[in-house]
Parts: C-alpha cells; sequence; structure tokens
C-alpha cells in the first residue's frame, strides 16, 4: 500500500485516471452524487454542501449572519476568519460522516444586488460589483484554506449570470447590454477565480440575452479564462431538464444534457441522489453522436482536478485538514467570532442622541415587537444551536428586572356561528375542529403580519402554528413558516357580512368546516369557503403601547420572516414594512417618544414615516445565534455602530425600474447611476462618535491608463468615544464619450479610532479600473479624461474631494485580458 502522497503535477495525475476510468464510469460522475470507482481507490462523492453563512440542512453548526449582514460589516479579515470557522466545520462533519457531508460547497452568492425586491437578496453581498467581489474573495479564501495544494473546500460561485429575480425566473431572459455585462455582471465572478479563492461556479437558472444560462457560450469563452486552475461548473438544481420542461429551448432531455456538457457544464445537479435518468440521456446523447467522448473526458477532466485538491486519492494521513474535530462544531471561538460578526454588522441609520442608551440604576426598558424574542433562519441557514434574542440580550446585559417584552401582535378568536375554533393543548398539535363553545385559551390564535396581507396564525393552546398538507386538514402541529412549500400562511379575505374568509396560500385553497367539525383548506374558491366572525381577545398594538408608555426607553424590533414574502422562488411586490408592524410602530411611538426602531430584515424597507418622526432607527441582517448581545452591546454603547450599508435604501417602489430591467445605465438604477433623493445611500452608517476628515492628497496629479494612485487622508476622531469608521473612495469620471456612473467605489477601509486619536489611510485606485467596455471594439478603454476622486462616510456624503487627470493615448485592453478588479483593495489581490 502506497502511504506517501502522489508528488505528480496535477494535470498529470489527472490525465493518468482518465485513463484508467471506462467511458461508462466516466458518465457517472457527471451527477451530482457520483459512483466509487473501487478499482482506481476513487470514493464516492457528492457536491453541493451549503455553507452562505454556516453549514446549513446538516444539524446544529454555527450560525452567522446573513450574507447580506456579514457584508455589512465591510470587514474583509472578519469574512475570511468567517469562511475558516465554516470551512472547519464542514470537514469536521465530513470526517464524521464523508458520505453525507461533501467537501464541494455551494457557497458565496455573487449576483449583484441590483434590486431589493427580490426574494433572495439576503444571499448576496452588495449592489456594488467591486464590493462583491472583494468580500466573495474573502469569505471563499477561508472555505478554502491556506494550504499550497490541497483545498479545506471547494468554494463554488453561485448563480452565473445575470441572476436578480424568482420572478417566472427558468423562463425570464436578462437583457444585457455590453457595458452592463462586462462593467456590472462579470466582475463580481472574476475576482474570486482570479485570486484563486473559488474553483467552482454554479450556472443559473435565467436565460441571458435570451439564450439559457446553461448554455451560456461565456461559460467556455470568458469565465473560465480567469482562474489560475481548471474550475468546475455545476448546474443548479433540476435547471438542465429546464432546458427541454420550461425553456422549450430543446426537443427532449437527450439533447438538453447533451447541449449542457458541450456548453461547459460539468456536473449535473438532476433527480436529486439518483443518478440514473442522468446517466441514461448521457448515454444515449453519446449513441446518437450528440455528446463526444473527449467532451465527456474534458468535464470529467475538471471534476477529478477538484476533487484531486480536495484529496480524494491520498493516503488519509495525509490530509493537513486530517486533525479537525467534531467539537471544533460551536466550538467556544466560533460563538464568539459569530458574535463579533453580528456586532460588526449593525448599522445605526438615524440617531438623533437618544442611542446609546446608558445603564442606570432603575432604567425600565421595553422590548416589542413581531421578533423581540425570537430569531428567525432562512432557507441556507444552518440549524441554531442555541439562540440569543434581542430581548435575551438586553435582559442578560441591563438585568432581567429591567425589561420586559411583548410581541405586539394581535390575539383573535374564530367564530362560526355559535362555536368557535379550538385547538388542541399538546405539544405536537391536532386537527383544528370547530367545537369551542366558549372562548378561552383553546379559541385564542396570535395573528403575525408578514406583509402583502400574508399572516401565519399561532394557537395559543399549545405555541404551534396552524398549517396544511396535502391531506388539507388544518392542525396546529408547526414550529412556523418554513420549508421549501410553505404551507403556514394565510390571507384573511373580507365577506361582505363583516365575516372573513381564510385562503390558505400554500394549496391557493379556502378554510371550511367541513360536516364532522374538522377545518379543512379544501374549498376553490371564496363561494365555497366557511365565513367565520373575528373577535379581537387582544389589541396588540395597544398592549405594547402601554407597555412602551411605562418604559424609559421602548425597542421596537421588526422585519421580516426569511421564509415569507421575499425568499427563493418568491419577490417582494413592494418595499412596505407590513402593515401590522407599522401600525405597532406608530402606536408605540405615540406612547413613548423615546422610541428606537429595530429592523431586523434579508433586505431594506421604506421606512420614511421612521425615519421622520422616530429619534433613532438601526437595521441588522437576520444575525444568527449571537444576535441578541451584539444588538445589546450596540444599543448600550458597549460597542459602537459599525456596520454600513451595501445596497441603496429608496424611499418608495416607485424609486425603481422594473423588476426584470437588468440595464442598470439606462434605467439609472444602483447607486451608481440613481439620480433621486435615496432614504439612506450606499455605504451609509451612523456611529456614535465623530470623525473629521482632512489632508486628501493623491502620489500625482496625472497619471497613465495603466498606473497605480495611492490616496491619503487623514482621519481624527473628534468625540469622546471610541469608534469604527469606513472610510470610502469614490469616483466620477467629469467628461466621457458615453453615460458614466454618477459616483464609483474604488477601495475602503475599515478602522477603530480612539477619542483624539489621528489615522493617515491610505487607498489604493488602479487607473485601468476607471475604464469602461468599449462596445466599438469589444475591449476595456481607459479614457484621456479628468477624474473627481472623492472621499467620505457614503456614496453621497463626501467631505473631500480632489482631481485625477488620466493621460493619453486611450487604452484598449484585449477582451480577454481587460483588468477589472480580481479582489483586494483595487485588485491587489484577497484581504
Amino acid at each position: 500500500m502506497n502511504h506517501r502522497p502522489d508528488a505528480r503535477p496535477l494535470r498529470d495525475r489527472v490525465t493518468d485516471l482518465l485513463a484508467h476510468l471506462t467511458l461508462a464510469e466516466k458518465v457517472a460522475l457527471l451527477h451530482q452524487h457520483q459512483a466509487p470507482v473501487p478499482r482506481l481507490g476513487l470514493p464516492a462523492f457528492r457536491t453541493g454542501t451549503e455553507a452562505l453563512h454556516g453549514v446549513a440542512w446538516l444539524g446544529p453548526a454555527t450560525v452567522f449572519p446573513q450574507a447580506v449582514g456579514l457584508a455589512a460589516t465591510w470587514d474583509p479579515d472578519l469574512l475570511t476568519a468567517v469562511g475558516t470557522a465554516v470551512g472547519t466545520e464542514v470537514r469536521a462533519l465530513h470526517h464524521a460522516d464523508p458520505t453525507r457531508v461533501g467537501l464541494n460547497v455551494w457557497a458565496p452568492v455573487v449576483n449583484p444586488l441590483r434590486d431589493p425586491r427580490w426574494g433572495r437578496n439576503e444571499e448576496g453581498y452588495a449592489e456594488d460589483p467591486w464590493l462583491t467581489g472583494r468580500l466573495a474573495t474573502a469569505y471563499a479564501t477561508g472555505l478554502r484554506g491556506d494550504h499550497p495544494d490541497r483545498l479545506r473546500t471547494a468554494p463554488t460561485l453561485k448563480h452565473f449570470l445575470a441572476y436578480n429575480n424568482e420572478t417566472d425566473r427558468a423562463t425570464t431572459s436578462s437583457n444585457l447590454p455590453p457595458r452592463v455585462l462586462h462593467e456590472y455582471e462579470l466582475p463580481a465572478f472574476r475576482a474570486p477565480l482570479a485570486a484563486g479563492a473559488a474553483v467552482a461556479v454554479m450556472a443559473s437558472y435565467n436565460l441571458v440575452n435570451d439564450v439559457p444560462a446553461h448554455l451560456s457560450p461565456l461559460i467556455e469563452d470568458t469565465l473560465r479564462r480567469w482562474a489560475p486552475e481548471e474550475i468546475m461548473v455545476v448546474g443548479d438544481a433540476g435547471a438542465v431538464s429546464n432546458l427541454t420542461d420550461l425553456q422549450k429551448h430543446t426537443p427532449d432531455h437527450v439533447h438538453g444534457f447533451a447541449a449542457a456538457i458541450r456548453a461547459g457544464i460539468d456536473n449535473l445537479t438532476e433527480n436529486d441522489a439518483d443518478p440514473t435518468p442522468t446517466v441514461q440521456r448521457l448515454t444515449e446523447a453519446l449513441r446518437r453522436g450528440l455528446l463526444d467522448p473527449a467532451e465527456v473526458d474534458r468535464a470529467v477532466r475538471r471534476i477529478l482536478s477538484v476533487r484531486i485538491r480536495l484529496g480524494d486519492l491520498d493516503p488519509p494521513h495525509t490530509d493537513p485538514y486530517a486533525d479537525v474535530r467534531p467539537d471544533v462544531i460551536n466550538c467556544p471561538a466560533h460563538r464568539e467570532l459569530a458574535r463579533q460578526a453580528a456586532r460588526e454588522s449593525i448599522v445605526l441609520l438615524r440617531n438623533d442622541g437618544l442611542l446609546p442608551v446608558t445603564p442606570r440604576p432603575g432604567l425600565r426598558v421595553a422590548v416589542l415587537g413581531p421578533l423581540a424574542d425570537t430569531l428567525h433562519t432562512d432557507w441556507y441557514s444552518g440549524t441554531l444551536p442555541y439562540r440569543v434574542t434581542a430581548y435575551d440580550g438586553l435582559a442578560a446585559r441591563l438585568g432581567a428586572d429591567t425589561v420586559h417584552t411583548d410581541e405586539g401582535v394581535d390575539r383573535i378568536a374564530l367564530r362560526v356561528g355559535d362555536r368557535y375554533l379550538r385547538c388542541a393543548t399538546a405539544p405536537d398539535g391536532a386537527e383544528v375542529t370547530a367545537t369551542g363553545t366558549t372562548a378561552d385559551p383553546q379559541t385564542w390564535f396570535d395573528v403575525f403580519d408578514w406583509g402583502a396581507d400574508t399572516v401565519a396564525l399561532r394557537a395559543a393552546a399549545n405555541g404551534r402554528h396552524l398549517g396544511a398538507d396535502d391531506s388539507a386538514t388544518v392542525r396546529n402541529d408547526r414550529p412556523g413558516p418554513g420549508d421549501w412549500i410553505v404551507r403556514e400562511t394565510f390571507r384573511f379575505r373580507s365577506a361582505p357580512d363583516d365575516t372573513v374568509t381564510l385562503h390558505h396560500l400554500a394549496s391557493d385553497r379556502y378554510l371550511t368546516v367541513s360536516a364532522d367539525g374538522v377545518l379543512r383548506a379544501d374549498a376553490t374558491d371564496p363561494a365555497g369557503a366557511t365565513r367565520f366572525t373575528v373577535d379581537l381577545v387582544r389589541d396588540g398594538a395597544a398592549t405594547a403601547a402601554a407597555l412602551a408608555a411605562d418604559a424609559d426607553v421602548a425597542v421596537v424590533v421588526l422585519g421580516n420572516h426569511p421564509m415569507v414574502n421575499g425568499r427563493e422562488t418568491e419577490d417582494r411586490a413592494d418595499l412596505a414594512l407590513p402593515t401590522g408592524q407599522e401600525t405597532l410602530l406608530r402606536a408605540v411611538h405615540a406612547a413613548n417618544p423615546h422610541t428606537v426602531l429595530v429592523l431586523s430584515s434579508s433586505y431594506p424597507y421604506a421606512v420614511g414615516w421612521a425615519d421622520a418622526h422616530l429619534p433613532a432607527v438601526l437595521w441588522s441582517a437576520h444575525g444568527g445565534q449571537e444576535y441578541g448581545h451584539a444588538l445589546a452591546a450596540v444599543l448600550v454603547g458597549d460597542a459602537d455602530p459599525g456596520g454600513r450599508l451595501t445596497q441603496t435604501w429608496y424611499r418608495d417602489t416607485a424609486d425603481l425600474p422594473d423588476l426584470l430591467d437588468y440595464d442598470i445605465i439606462d434605467a439609472d438604477a444602483t447607486y451608481l447611476y440613481y439620480r433621486g433623493d435615496p432614504l439612506y445611500p450606499f455605504g451609509h452608517g451612523l456611529s456614535y462618535t465623530r470623525f473629521d476628515y482632512a489632508e486628501l492628497t493623491l502620489s500625482t496629479a496625472s497619471a497613465t491608463g495603466d498606473g497605480e494612485v495611492v490616496v491619503s487622508v487623514t482621519v481624527t476622531n473628534t468625540g469622546t468615544r471610541p469608534g469604527d469608521e469606513v472610510v470610502q473612495l469614490y469616483t466620477r469620471q467629469r467628461h466621457s464619450r458615453v453615460k458614466q456612473p454618477l459616483r464609483q467605489l474604488r477601495d475602503f477601509a475599515r478602522i477603530t479610532l480612539d477619542p483624539g486619536e489621528r489615522r493617515t489611510v491610505r487607498l489604493r485606485l488602479r487607473t485601468a479600473d476607471l475604464g469602461h467596455w468599449d462596445t466599438d471594439t469589444d475591449r476595456h478603454l481607459v479614457e484621456t479624461a479628468r477624474h473627481s476622486i472623492m472621499v467620505g462616510r457614503s456614496a453621497t456624503d463626501i467631505r473631500l474631494v480632489g482631481t485625477l487627470t488620466v493621460t493619453g493615448p486611450d487604452i484598449r485592453y484585449p477582451a480577454d485580458t481587460d483588468p477589472l478588479p480580481v479582489g483586494g483593495p483595487s485588485g491587489a489581490g484577497p484581504a
């Protein structure tokens, strides 16, 4: 038995292995679940462990803030540390169960957050492609590890290309003019690939310029040129079947599967764990001549290149990650890192001096709202090993006697004639029946408004939510909205006689009380539905307002449920806060003007009323297991709110173009081109202290189109508290033959300063990055022009401005080597 690692070059090892595989064995490697080849020592392998902000779907593991929250830290070193922790936990789970836990991880998501209505907004990093690329490079660097030859995990970028809508996502085309393609959509993918941080890419469901993304010529012609090593391209779940079924692009699955392999898809994610249909279709494609064995070899070579780098063919004792033990999962260091990430991600949007709250004897704090004492997880979250809510965190920091909480939701009873809907008290629930003769706790339901008239109903009898499965019987047996199909949401429909019908959204059926008294979702329209009288048992807003009136400070925690109204398969219709939550907020503020709004959400909201009337507003993404401790630290001033927005927060949905309009240049979309007055701009975030900017200098006033300029600025903490600042560098080209961005992020630095401390911050700018895509020559072009060099606290809060002249002649870079950013400050490499 060979106990030494194979020292041959990777290419030679792959070539040798290919020569010994039969064609049938190679075809079997093209499915997500790859069969072992025992005679060659090749074990079974599977792609697709979810690791977006923690290990998902595999049991308890450390849950970090959502990706958009991690991005709000503007801290690449932190993202690398989080990626390292997640990759290490993947390794630990893999060692425990290698057949169930694969080392190819499907993260990070690098689709720029072009439109805040996108249902998967929480999965991305920023609306800016350069910032997205830099942060994705940092996270992927942690996932892959720093060993020169072996990968900790194999990070996969999602989703190539121009994927930013869930509405008809498999049949809509993202139409991209050349400049939008090359200046906005491609750079975020290029950065982590060129840095060697990511080693795989997933294609997206949509079409791009009317061509299915899984058949895009950009996979072979552009994507693969960026990476220093072979990269593996995987199909999204069921997407290759869509070529025939939904997109009608190919006449049958044999043609579709063959076309995907020819286009550069190496590994197909079809039919879950059953590779049989994929193998049969590809085998038939070979028989018909639709696929050449050399094209199979090409795909297998790419798969094996990644697998060998993961150590598939090396003796176990040579594994540099072999000492990763199960107790690393949710270990103290990872818990502390989760707390740090949550703390750094919190953004102070508005503050008139109410915050921070100073702890003192006799202080009374009311923590109110549907998210006050709960944590929600999204589709790609891991299983929380524990949860620290906003209430938990403040009670731990200030004392349980100081802090009081209420959800602020209405409690109702539903009556049919003289009978009430009644729920079982058992923890597992039971059928809901119209058998209640009196209004008592078994007939009460708490109503959670998640927006767009969508509510969830929780039985007071056992604290479980109502839901209906395929049997149509409604039961109170569910922890809350969840799973791929959400079966726990309803909509009240008013009837003319002051009664209501209930629409079960998942089944598109209406609730009825059958002859046996059981509640079912089985009526096809309102006419066949049972009409209910709603009895208000408790007014949630009034109850919360009364608690707020008796407090010194009211903290109202609102936001979204990540599985409802804005999630994979479902875009948001608008930016509005749920009606019930807005009502609650206004009632609390009327009772106590010292009201803080804390938004915990997967995406921005149009909260203009709150900005105009409340003394303080904070936002964070859903913050993971340590959210409450992090929030408490910021609210009482133990930590400065150092988070900054990575998306524009608009005042109204009307400020946005059509969801399917991907031409950000023509539509004046994103912070790059938006000409309106945003509610909160890209890069915005306040501090508890003050920062002075001075002494802007450029290392040169004039540069050629292939140079580098160092931009220096002195930042001073002029306040009385330590503070975190994100110093941001933007540019604007003053004259051009084409429409240019109004401002564009080029570099940034997150710093911490003590009171009175001064620091010179040096930011780097590559002049090649100042170019645009020249549609006449299909090249990256740097024009002779003057540029405003702008340094400040956000895209619209510019403190200092200088001028840089880029001198000619105009430089046109070849299309396959154009100098788009590849990560790190102005393309200088991973942070």
